[in-house]
């Protein structure tokens, strides 16, 4: 839950190649395009199609440190 509020109090920077998942955390993919109006274009992990969403319901994987 404070990963869901911290990621909406932070600005977006949204770009190709990013890891997003739902705000759920139940699905992972990677963004394909961005489209003018704004909404994101992204394939979830291990599916060949492609999903529209607003940014409101996606969260960026942020990478975890390496040990």
């Amino acid at each position: 839950m404070v990963e869901i509020v911290e990621s909406l109090c932070e600005t977006a920077d949204w770009k190709v190649g990013d890891r997003v998942k739902t705000l759920r955390g139940t699905t992972h993919g990677v963004i394909r395009d961005i489209r003018a109006d704004g909404r994101i274009v992204w394939q979830p992990d291990g599916s060949h199609s492609e999903l529209i969403a607003l940014p409101e319901s996606l969260i960026i994987e942020k990478k975890s440190p390496r040990k």
